[in-house]
């Protein structure tokens, strides 16, 4: 069974810092990318970071580039993201998910698309505070 399990969300302040952490378990670490997602009542889920740690590709959304790093660590099967600068526009619920692109010989391209994700991981809750 595939379990992504996200933590690290909390209540900072703008121009604070957190670091998510999303750890992969029953899955083969190097055969996905993974990627951040986050969503605040009444608007669609948003892609905002990306990674392929087989292939050294990451993409950030525009609003957060400059402001967020993600990385990956493949011995501990996690995924994270560091999230400094933050403002209260970065208020959401941020999911982990998965997607399965060892088939595609390196043929995909970021952003991926939220329905195109293999596996969610349960939300984690950043609020910033102005």
């Amino acid at each position: 069974e595939v379990q992504l399990q996200a933590s690290g969300g909390g209540l900072v302040q703008a121009g604070g810092s957190l670091r998510l952490s999303c750890t992969a378990s029953g899955l083969t670490f190097d055969d996905y990318a993974f990627g951040w997602f986050r969503q605040v009542p009444g608007r669609a889920r948003e892609g905002v970071s990306f990674i392929s740690s087989s292939e050294g590709r990451t993409h950030y959304a525009n609003s957060v580039k400059g402001r967020f790093t993600i990385s990956s660590d493949g011995a501990k099967k996690t995924v994270y993201l560091q999230m400094d600068g933050l403002r209260p526009e970065d208020t959401a619920n941020y999911y982990c998910a998965a997607e399965k692109i060892s088939t595609y010989g390196g043929n995909y391209y970021f952003p991926r698309n939220r329905y195109s994700m293999d596996y969610w991981g349960e939300e984690t809750l950043v609020t910033v505070s102005s």
